[in-house]
């Protein structure tokens, strides 16, 4: 029996809005349609959700197909012109059961004026056991290379007692940690009463919820960490000792011309605080490879980067030119070299991650077992393989014993 399927492309926020897009689904019955909540951070990401419409269209050709999420919001006619698609939903309104499920074929709104965050609340996550909780929305920066705020509108934030109450529920639920999540995360809290900020929202979710025993944050922007959430991250032993940063670049021209708020400098220092203060802590980062303009010697400093800024998660992709961004009407380098430059960039990410991935060799470990009982996340978000099943959603002490295809492998404690 066919059964409704929702495809999350893209970021985390996407994962939690995919998350209550499903519920929907099963409150509804509705046991035919898939739904691709799709990611339009770059070319590829929008080449990759066609394909994967017509690829789930081939496999089940009498299910629906509704396409919504990001590439959706900024590229609503390309993919209504596809035969495969049976309705096009934008970001504002997919959240909305009446509206993504029924209604005219094509439903995509003006992002931009939307002015606060939808308060849904959910009980579980069907496909993780981790949680994620939305606490901000949408982005008033301008990167040049960026089409996102287009697809997500201007910033917004959730108030913290939402916040609070939907950990709450996930808690009661069962869950053991808590992700949050947003498009901009370091911008919470301007538009709220009161001007909190990032690290204030943490410090009282840690004060609220005592019983949380693993609060992560998704990706951050450095030079808007608030000093509460820097003392957070570097003091709170249940907020995971994990960072995921938006650096783009590692040459000073390159981020002015990104219009990227930060200097190289800035974000080595950021780094030398936060693990000087608590040395555990894993650096993951966002950096794009053949900017436009990038000469060798701006590729190199970025290439430098990834060891002045101890960076063992990259996420590295070779730049994208989206249409209607200042970027993409600079002076633009051969995809060929983008693409040598985004290798050479993924090696030496690779090269620090084995160097991590040995110094674990014999310690301890804390993982979240995953669904299947025998996979997990250390709580510097290292991938764990563990010898022995464990039970799904519990964290379990465990040996390093060695490492492979970029993940730890562990024994449970007795």
């Amino acid at each position: 029996m066919s059964e409704a399927t929702v495809i999350n492309l893209g970021c985390r926020l996407n994962i939690y809005e995919g998350e209550i897009i499903r519920q929907h689904l099963a409150a509804a019955g509705d046991s035919d349609t898939i739904v691709i909540n799709s990611c339009a951070v770059t070319g590829e990401a929008v080449r990759q959700a066609r394909q994967t419409i017509r690829r789930l269209k081939r496999e089940r050709p009498e299910a629906r197909v509704i396409v919504t999420g990001c590439a959706a919001q900024v590229e609503a006619a390309g993919f209504a012109a596809m035969p495969e698609v049976s309705r096009v939903v934008g970001n504002a309104e997919k959240l909305d059961a009446a509206t993504l499920l029924g209604g005219e074929r094509v439903r995509v709104g003006d992002i931009m004026a939307v002015r606060e965050t939808a308060p849904h609340l959910l009980d579980g996550f069907a496909a993780n056991t981790r949680a994620f909780v939305e606490v901000q929305n949408g982005c008033d920066h301008r990167c040049t290379f960026c089409i996102i705020p287009y697809a997500r509108g201007n910033s917004r934030s959730v108030p913290a007692g939402l916040v609070i109450d939907r950990i709450k529920r996930l808690m009661d639920a069962g869950a053991q940690e808590v992700v949050l999540t947003g498009v901009d995360l370091t911008s919470y809290g301007p538009d709220l009463p009161g001007n909190p900020t990032l690290g204030s929202l943490v410090q009282r979710i840690l004060t609220h919820v005592p019983t949380l025993r693993r609060l992560r944050l998704s990706s951050i922007d450095s030079i808007e960490a608030d000093p509460a959430l820097v003392e957070a991250i570097t003091g709170e032993a249940r907020v995971m000792p994990h960072l995921h940063l938006s650096l783009q670049s590692g040459d000073d021209m390159i981020l002015k011309r990104m219009k990227r708020r930060h200097t190289r400098a800035d974000a080595v220092r950021f780094v030398e605080t936060v693990k000087t203060k608590r040395p555990e802590i894993a650096i993951g980062a966002d950096i794009i490879a053949g900017f436009p303009t990038e000469t060798d010697e701006m590729f190199e400093n970025s290439l430098r980067l990834i060891d002045d800024c101890d960076i063992v998660f990259g996420h590295i992709f070779p730049y994208s030119a989206r249409s209607g961004t200042p970027a993409a009407r600079m002076p633009q380098l051969a995809v060929p070299e983008r693409k040598a430059r985004a290798a050479r960039l993924r090696e030496a990410a690779a090269r620090k991650l084995a160097t991590h991935l040995a110094a674990q060799k014999g310690r301890e470990i804390d993982v979240l077992v995953e669904k299947d009982g025998r996979t997990g996340h250390a709580a510097d978000f290292t991938p764990a393989a563990l010898d022995q099943s464990a039970l799904p959603g519990s964290i379990v002490r465990a040996r390093v014993t060695g490492a492979e295809a970029s993940r730890l492998l562990a024994t449970p404690r007795e």
